[in-house]
């Protein structure tokens, strides 16, 4: 009996300095779970008006690699966060995990515009691409040049 209670100590110690780790980016774990679940929804949808053979070992494989993609961009972002503290870039991991999302955003919205039948293509990172031309012809404006 006193196994148990070192071994369940020892792992509370070892989530709890994890869960520390984590918490700042719960609510990008649970948006990158609900992601995945919207994109496996909307790409079964898109294969179907697409007349494919959906094999659901594959969707599946597809689906637990992309969750395990995901929780790794998740880590990976709250080591940024613990690395970056000196510097006082506080959202440097959310724009890290913002990026990553932004690709994920996209190919939900291209498998449902595809699942109606629609020829819509959504760029999500577009946002970043608009700001950058904006600042770059600024700074041609600012030289002298038109």
């Amino acid at each position: 009996m006193e196994e148990r209670n070192v071994i369940s100590a020892a792992l509370s110690v070892a989530f709890s300095g994890m869960m520390d780790f984590l918490s700042p980016l719960k609510w990008f774990a649970v948006l990158g779970i609900v992601l995945i679940f919207a994109d496996l929804r909307f790409g079964l949808r898109a294969a179907k008006v697409r007349g494919e053979t959906i094999r659901f070992s594959r969707a599946g494989r597809r689906t637990i690699n992309k969750f395990v993609d995901y929780t790794c961009w998740v880590f990976l972002a709250a080591a940024i966060d613990k690395a970056f503290i000196p510097f006082s870039i506080p959202l440097l991991p959310g724009l890290v995990l913002l990026v990553v999302y932004g690709f994920e955003i996209n190919s939900c919205y291209s498998n449902y515009f595809e699942a109606r039948g629609k020829k819509i293509k959504v760029d999500f990172l577009q946002i970043f691409k608009k700001k950058i031309d904006i600042i770059e012809i600024k700074e041609e404006t600012d030289n002298g040049k038109y």
